[in-house]
């Protein structure tokens, strides 16, 4: 064995012991580029008995890396930053001074710990490798140096920090400060999540649409955001009903709300009608987050003794536990009474009917009105649905005769959906999609 490969040996198993050494951190290395890292060391480890083990671990390292699209530096530091960890949870809780200094000791042990990880690079990896291969060149290093360049956000100016900091142990605090303003885990990382089969999912791919692109109903628009405003702030917010007739762009408004305030640690959690009945534990679990939360239900209506009706009253009047500050609930719908009412439901003189049957029907008449802001989109009526379509086609530079954008317009909701906000946009796409398809036919 060459003194380069008793080199390398040594200083593969100080990292392998830095990584078994982990008291908190230990899920860091649990993601796939992690295992891919540290499965590349144990081949570099024993390259001598099977140097094809130790190309194909660094081929898969490598893999791993671009298709994240991510350097292995950052990576590890990001993995860091949303790591949910006894560390992360009680620092997003808790002030620095009152943390247990076991746990900061902990803390500050791991973070030396993997700055050794973070300090064997993706180039000394490659140059490892060719040694105990016994290669020619060196494999191809996976290293972009635009992805350097980042947005400037919070988390990329503390990764830029560490990336300069000789001892990431006097980090501690600032990486406790990081959880407790902005949290971790997935919350940290996605702005837009649902809730299914008891577990949150971030949605990487959230709707893009914006604020900008909706016009019409400015005044419960302007009421929504100085709802959302306040929830923002810390102030008391309400629940809030949107209601009205299909299409008028209920849901769009409250998406556009989160590519609006995402920067201000607003998250948006998709919740189905199936899973309402998880609503109370679901705000329990928001509760102690650092974030603020809009429960989001789309197309909210009920059967009589629905489970889920009953977990949603929970949370809009409450119960001996006190309301989350973080968390309202917007909800949709096209029905303004939530719950359906058939007539054989009204009171009646017959055998068996319920002594006080007019309360029971009240309760159900007025669920609707236990949501603190109620907003009405009434249909759109001739003159705001070509308003809406003008505002949309000037979005999409579409470049046309006024006049006869709004005859084609006119046609389009005669033969499709009626006058709406979705028609609109529906046409503008539409025409956007065959102006360009002509123009290229044109061309050619």
């Amino acid at each position: 064995m060459s003194t380069a490969s008793n080199s390398f040996q040594t200083k593969v198993q100080f990292l392998q012991r830095q990584a078994a050494s982990l008291l908190i951190y230990q899920s860091v290395l649990q993601g796939e580029v992690s295992r891919a890292f540290m499965d590349l060391l144990q081949s570099i480890r024993y390259a001598e008995a099977d140097a094809r083990s130790c190309l194909q671990a660094y081929g898969n390292y490598f893999k791993c890396l671009a298709a994240r699209n991510q350097n292995w530096e950052d990576y590890l530091i990001t993995q860091i930053l949303r790591d949910e960890n006894p560390f992360s949870q009680l620092a997003g809780q808790r002030e620095f001074e009152n943390l247990p200094s076991a746990l900061i000791a902990a803390t500050q042990h791991d973070l030396q710990a993997l700055q050794s990880l973070y300090e064997c690079s993706s180039a000394f990896l490659s140059e490892w490798v060719q040694a105990v291969a016994d290669l020619a060149v060196s494999p191809v290093v996976w290293y972009d140096e635009e992805l350097t360049l980042l947005e400037e956000t919070n988390e990329s100016l503390l990764i830029e920090k560490l990336h300069h900091m000789e001892d990431w142990a006097d980090a501690v605090e600032d990486v406790a400060a990081y959880y407790r303003q902005f949290g971790t885990g997935l919350f940290a990382e996605y702005s837009a999540l649902r809730y299914c089969d008891g577990q949150f999912i971030g949605i990487k791919y959230a709707d893009p649409v914006k604020l900008s692109e909706l016009v019409g109903y400015e005044s419960q628009r302007d009421a929504l955001l100085k709802n959302t405003e306040f929830l923002l702030a810390g102030e008391v917010a309400l629940h809030v009903l949107l209601y009205g007739s299909r299409g008028s762009g209920k849901s769009s408004l409250v998406k556009a709300l989160l590519n609006e305030y995402s920067k201000h640690h607003l998250r948006l959690l998709e919740v189905a009608k199936s899973d309402l009945k998880h609503l109370p534990q679901i705000v329990e679990q928001l509760r102690s987050v650092p974030h603020k939360f809009i429960i989001f239900v789309d197309d909210l209506s009920f059967e009589e003794d629905d489970d889920a009706f009953k977990a949603l009253k929970v949370v809009l009047e409450g119960n001996l536990t006190a309301r989350s500050q973080n968390v309202v609930v917007y909800a949709t719908s096209n029905r303004r009474h939530l719950i359906r009412e058939f007539f054989a439901d009204r009171p009646a003189p017959k055998d068996n009917d319920e002594i006080h049957a007019w309360d029971t029907m009240q309760e159900k008449l007025s669920f609707s009105d236990r949501f603190g802001l109620t907003l009405t989109f009434e249909p759109a009526d001739q003159k705001t649905y070509l308003n809406i379509v003008r505002h949309l086609a000037t979005q999409a530079a579409i470049n046309i005769d006024s006049e006869d954008l709004e005859y084609q317009a006119l046609q389009w909701a005669t033969r499709h959906n009626g006058r709406s906000g979705r028609t609109a946009r529906q046409f503008v796409d539409f025409l956007k999609a065959d102006l360009a398809l002509s123009a290229s036919n044109d061309q050619t």
